[in-house]
């Protein structure tokens, strides 16, 4: 029905976003083409236009009811996998290893790569992550395949009924199991600090357990299981920093103003986060999920994080501040 002419330079294909012109034959509303070229619901349809995504001569419109003809342009989603397999998937839902250092979305649409690549590549338009977890965090992220299966397990994060573990490597030793029930609150001025949460009284509720797994006293680190029974941003990093054994590699919790600030503002050399921050990059596994969708499900990571402790500086040569 429509003509499309792809506008991307070379090497451009491998970008999320893309922008394409289109013909569009006779004159229509806007989002009944975006509907009918994308196969989109309405309530997607309008989100791309309420988002500027289609241009006329080079002008976003925004008004999803307006009439459209000619040549016109769209910004769009177009994912590009890299092969990363989901570790489990059925109909209804996909559980994928997240590797440190990527994604769950994309943060601006000249992100190169995000695990929404895989999970769209697979599913399609209608597939989504469920949850996030930090772009350093490894492990475990479950994304669904349609947007039914997307409401069901939202609302299961939302009820506390998905269960999950963490691991993580600590600076210091810890040898007894203990609970943090620590207020959370959201910092609104980073001049002071750039922690994005802190410990008040007058924060939300949250509560996390932990149990020390091994010690490693060459390192001088813990690792520690994590339960999170609460999903506050940040939880189980500020709850360890705030008993002074921050997680190692940890950029924000642990460390000086400065080294975070110049590591936000993409300022700090490798080895320098590796002595300021104490390891490469954060510490921190999604180990396990557990959770119910027409059946019962209890999935374990694959990875050994447990033997990722060359990521860690010697003990010596760190100049972390718990």
């Amino acid at each position: 029905m429509f003509k499309k002419r792809p506008i991307n330079k070379k090497g451009e294909e491998e970008m999320p976003f893309v922008k394409e012109k289109f013909t569009v034959p006779k004159k229509m509303p806007a989002f009944l083409f975006i509907m009918h070229t994308f196969n989109f619901t309405q309530g997607q349809a309008q989100r791309v236009l309420a988002k500027g995504r289609l241009l006329i001569n080079g002008v976003s419109i925004f008004n999803t009811g307006e009439s459209i003809e000619g040549e016109i342009e769209v910004v769009y989603f177009k994912p590009s996998s890299k092969g990363n397999k989901p570790l489990f998937h059925n109909k209804d839902f996909m559980v994928f290893e997240k590797y440190s250092g990527v994604l769950v979305h994309p943060n601006t649409m000249a992100t190169p790569y995000s695990l929404l690549d895989e999970i769209r590549s697979i599913a399609g338009d209608n597939a989504n992550a469920v949850h996030r977890i930090d772009m350093e965090t490894s492990g475990l992220l479950l994304a669904s395949k349609n947007k039914k299966a997307e409401s069901y397990l939202k609302m299961s994060f939302e009820d506390r009924s998905i269960k999950k573990s963490y691991l993580a490597w600590v600076e210091g030793k810890l040898t007894e199991p203990f609970s943090s029930s620590e207020k959370i609150k959201i910092n609104n001025d980073y001049s002071q600090t750039k922690h994005k949460v802190f410990i008040s009284d007058q924060g939300k509720a949250s509560h996390t357990d932990f149990t020390p797994l091994q010690y490693d006293e060459t390192l001088d680190a813990t690792l520690m299981a994590c339960y999170p029974h609460t999903g506050r941003t940040h939880q189980i990093r500020v709850h360890l920093f705030h008993v002074k054994h921050p997680i190692l590699g940890d950029p924000i919790y642990g460390t000086t103003f400065e080294a975070a600030n110049a590591y936000l503002e993409d300022e700090l050399s490798p080895e320098e986060r590796m002595k300021e921050m104490g390891a490469s990059r954060l510490m921190l596994h999604a180990q396990s999920l557990s959770f119910t969708i027409g059946a019962r499900f209890h999935i374990e990571s694959k990875s050994n994080f447990s033997e990722m402790k060359h990521l860690i500086c010697e003990k010596e040569r760190r100049v972390f501040n718990a």
